[in-house]
């Protein structure tokens, strides 16, 4: 009820007072916590400070011990390092949440990615890799393990996010050069930072007469995906679907949004894509946060 409420297909239930802090010993329990009227209340599965969860802490990523070689067991260095892609699609499939993982032709079977997706409760109930001009491309669909459905909550889209590029670093380490997240994780952080200011841009576009198109491309950083939605749903829009990409230093979501049923009127997107500029470029952050 709560999904065709507010979002019917990311479902997007969150806390707006909740924070990932980075502890050396994840600990699964499930607390209960606050969510809005229009969101059905989440169960995460990590221990949760007070907090808003956003960049200004260190989100808790599951993963799997780490060994000395990558997963497909090549380490050879070329002079171009492919740009790593992760894409949460919750478009394609009304039953499941399909992930996309590119790192040119440098991944191998990610066997340790879905046991780390596992340890979140999640089945990876079909795969596929094909190739194509842009390198080998891992493809899978996800589901929670109790519900047997698609993943709906956004603190756990994001906690899939990461799990996957913190996976990538460990056994890519070439990788942290290019991943926003590197620079907390990586041996190797980005050799230049992301100008948010030039990197960022926000359009909405009309997508028939119940909903509108918005799309936003910025800087990547932990917690994003969460603020978004935050974001958006703050003014009364409805997130309903859509796509979240990891390109490198880049993120770049893609949501189908509402306001009452229907697409969202001229000054509603001004002050949405105000909403989300203004934040975007000050966010609520530590001085010492990633």
């Amino acid at each position: 009820m709560a999904m065709a409420m507010a979002a019917s297909s990311l479902g997007l239930s969150f806390s707006t007072e909740t924070n990932f802090r980075a502890l050396e010993k994840p600990t699964c329990i499930a607390p209960v916590f606050k969510a809005s009227s229009a969101f059905a209340v989440a169960k995460p599965i990590f221990i949760l400070h007070k907090g808003r969860l956003s960049s200004s802490g260190t989100t808790i990523i599951p993963q799997a011990a780490p060994v000395a070689d990558v997963e497909d067991g090549n380490q050879a260095e070329t002079d171009t390092v492919p740009t790593p892609v992760v894409i949460i699609d919750q478009d394609s499939d009304p039953d499941a949440t399909v992930v996309e993982i590119t790192f040119g032709d440098r991944l191998g079977t990610l066997i340790d990615t879905m046991n780390a997706l596992k340890n979140l409760g999640l089945n990876v109930v079909k795969a596929k890799v094909y190739m194509d001009a842009s390198g080998k491309h891992n493809k899978f669909s996800i589901t929670k393990a109790d519900t047997g459905r698609k993943v709906e909550d956004p603190e756990l889209l994001e906690a899939i996010r990461l799990t996957i590029l913190n996976n990538m670093i460990q056994y890519h380490p070439e990788s942290s050069a290019q991943l926003a997240l590197g620079a907390a994780f990586g041996l190797m952080p980005p050799k230049e930072q992301v100008d948010v200011d030039i990197a960022t841009h926000i359009t909405i576009s009309n997508d028939g007469p119940d909903r509108s198109l918005l799309y936003v491309e910025t800087a990547d950083r932990p917690g994003l995906l969460v603020d978004l939605v935050k974001i958006i749903t703050d003014i009364n829009i409805t997130v309903e679907s859509g796509e979240f990409d990891t390109e490198g230093l880049l993120a770049k979501a893609k949501f189908h949004v509402s306001y009452k049923g229907s697409a969202i009127i001229k000054p509603l997107q001004l002050v949405l894509v105000n909403s989300l500029r203004y934040f975007l470029r000050r966010p609520s952050t530590e001085e010492s946060s990633f």
